[in-house]
């Protein structure tokens, strides 16, 4: 898994749910596919910049979770290597471990065309509203790295 996707999932993690230690961090971590080790977590945390409080890991205050992601145009540009529409959607081929935050970085741009976006390991399946909109999202995203 990638440092972006892995990121993604502490990110996710503390701001869904109470976690008091880096233990429990690694397990639930490690439930969802991503293998770490506890100097890994540990610089993880350090460079997410997560708050230790009596109520568990926080993201810090004032920050709102898309702050943490690099521009759309970065991670298409240095993951994506394609994307084609099929009818109403667009399937979007990233490097193995980066669909996630790619597909959060496609979402948190609030795109007209895009009514939402699935990430797995490494193929985002973007929804667009119909096929001329999807062949529109396709284009924008080939349009970051032509």
């Amino acid at each position: 898994m990638s440092k972006l996707s892995r990121h993604a999932a502490i990110r996710d993690l503390v701001g869904n749910e109470e976690v008091h230690s880096q233990d429990e961090m690694r397990r639930k971590l490690y439930r969802q596919g991503h293998r770490v080790t506890q100097a890994t977590l540990s610089r993880d945390i350090r460079e997410l910049r997560l708050l230790k409080t009596p109520e568990g890991y926080k993201l810090p205050q004032g920050e709102a979770e898309g702050a943490f992601l690099p521009s759309v145009g970065r991670l298409i540009r240095e993951f994506v290597y394609d994307a084609v529409p099929a009818q109403n959607l667009v399937v979007v081929k990233t490097s193995a471990g980066s669909a996630q935050p790619v597909s959060a970085a496609i979402d948190a741009e609030e795109w007209d065309e895009v009514m939402g976006t699935i990430g797995g390991d490494d193929t985002i399946l973007v929804i667009a509203r119909d096929a001329r909109k999807a062949e529109k999202v396709a284009e924008r995203i080939r349009g970051y790295f032509r």
